[in-house]
């Protein structure tokens, strides 16, 4: 009998830690899909298969990543897929080109390198996914997921309604088309803080169809210091020693004026009665990342001005070259090549955008608070 006692204890120990595993596994994977929008930043593989100089797969790119080579424009994780570690998906978020089936319910990565806001914001680099067509893209997964629904589309939105939304827009927009005046007329046609006003409009009008889509829960990224970018400074001004060095401050002017209206527009979908039931967050990327650099030695970066691989001055002029031995400690180093953080950077960016109390860094919430609305 007291053997038997005994047994009945130890299963009903096991049952209790089955049942605790459980609900933990539930709790860190309280978000069902991620679906990702935006540009080379956070792009997997989007563009392996289309004529473009925007695309990474070949080595260098993704020398630390466990899949290896897949598109991903630096040397290992995005900031999305640190994310996605963060809210518990035990896998990579799949790109749009390579998404089927059943796989679609986890969420999708529509991002494309040299995309933007503006249909021909990149056409310089090649074919694209701009943010028009990623939306597009996205309506038609939203059919195809239908079907797993029984075309009961109560069910689908509900569904869709936990779901969390990235999207980070703008970069390239300034990048390959405003500041680049040899091919692109938009300076001339517009002052800043117009050409500002005509992206957040378009942008605007995009992320409202994510939402008549069934996007409830939205991140969207803020453009970052791009004036402080190996490229930007080895055109600009830099010293070459590998220290932070004075940035293009026009540059980055002109993106300030961007990102002011896009926290003014995270209210404006967030205000009672505009949108029901949706929930946006602004992540402040220019201020992280500024923050990043000042405090560059905290988290054990040395380089902050050169690319770990790359060509030219700064290794700023253009991207890896097809296997080009990069520098051997990726995490000594910010940037990868001349205009993307290394995995290193990802990190601490994601990890930010995650969790962070302050309102300087995310807006009004953190995702992790977002995910548990």
């Amino acid at each position: 009998m007291r053997r038997f006692s005994e047994l009945v204890v130890v299963i009903t120990l096991a049952l209790l830690w089955l049942c605790n595993c459980r609900a933990n596994s539930q709790n860190l994977q309280g978000v069902p899909c991620f679906f990702i929008f935006g540009d080379s930043l956070v792009d997997n593989g989007n563009n392996n298969d289309i004529l473009t100089l925007a695309r990474a797969n070949y080595m260098p790119y993704g020398i630390d990543f466990p899949q290896g080579v897949t598109g991903r424009f630096n040397n290992g994780r995005t900031t999305v897929d640190v994310l996605a570690q963060l809210l518990g998906f035990p896998d990579f978020i799949p790109p749009y080109s390579r998404a089927r089936g059943p796989a679609l319910l986890r969420g999708v990565n529509y991002a494309s390198g040299a995309a933007g806001i503006l249909d021909e914001t990149g056409n310089n680099l090649g074919d694209h996914m701009s943010m028009n067509q990623q939306v597009s893209n996205f309506a038609t997964t939203v059919q195809q997921m239908r079907r797993f629904f029984r075309r009961n589309d109560t069910g689908l939105y509900s569904y869709l309604s936990k779901c969390i939304f990235y999207s980070g827009l703008g970069s390239n927009d300034y990048l390959n088309n405003y500041f680049m005046t040899d091919l692109y007329s938009t300076s001339r046609d517009y002052n800043p803080q117009n050409y500002a006003a005509l992206l957040l409009q378009d942008y605007s009008r995009q992320l409202t169809e994510l939402y008549q889509l069934g996007a409830r829960k939205v991140v969207v990224s803020a453009v970052g210091q791009i004036g402080c970018i190996p490229y930007e400074l080895a055109r600009y001004n830099s010293t070459g020693n590998g220290k932070s060095s004075r940035c293009d401050e026009n540059i980055n002017n002109a993106i300030v004026l961007f990102n002011s209206g896009l926290k003014k527009l995270v209210d404006h979908f967030n205000k009672k009665g505009n949108f029901p039931g949706a929930r946006f967050v602004y992540v402040n990327l220019y201020e992280s990342s500024k923050s990043l650099i000042k405090n560059a030695a905290t988290y054990g970066f040395e380089v902050l001005d050169k690319g770990c691989c790359g060509v030219g001055k700064n290794n700023g002029q253009l991207t890896c070259l097809p296997m080009q031995e990069p520098c051997v400690d990726r995490t000594k180093y910010v940037f990868w090549d001349a205009f993307h953080p290394t995995e290193a950077a990802n990190i601490i960016l994601a990890r930010i955008s995650y969790a962070s109390k302050y309102c300087s860094d995310v807006y009004p919430f953190n995702i992790q608070q977002l995910a548990m609305l």
